[in-house]
């Protein structure tokens, strides 16, 4: 009796899912903090791709960008935990720690 109504409804809910799910080339970079540095200092990522940023110092970070291409504040993460960040605009974004201020880290993200 509602067979006629599937089609439509499976259509949408597929469009639905393609219009919030990331994009599947979309990759992640690890840089890991240690001794109050980041693993690397410069770093060029795609166009969606994201940043996981690991702490494996014994204290606390606190990473952060006020780049035009992508401003952001991770807040406080200490020993283990890690934050993730995407780049969803093109251009340099240069990213430091509000605790430990010679940490810094330059990403040059790429369309």
């Amino acid at each position: 009796m509602f067979r006629g109504h599937r089609r439509p409804v499976l259509t949408a809910c597929l469009l639905a899912l393609t219009l919030v799910a990331p994009p599947v080339w979309a990759g992640e970079h690890v840089v890991t903090q240690r001794n109050k540095s980041f693993s690397q200092k410069k770093l060029k990522v795609k166009l969606g791709d994201s940043v996981r940023f690991t702490n494996e110092d014994s204290f606390v970070h606190n990473i952060f960008s006020l780049s035009p291409a992508k401003s952001f504040d991770t807040g406080s993460f200490g020993n283990g935990q890690s934050k993730a960040v995407t780049f969803d605009k093109p251009g340099k974004v240069e990213i430091e720690c509000a605790i430990h201020p010679d940490m810094r880290l330059d990403i040059e993200v790429e369309q």
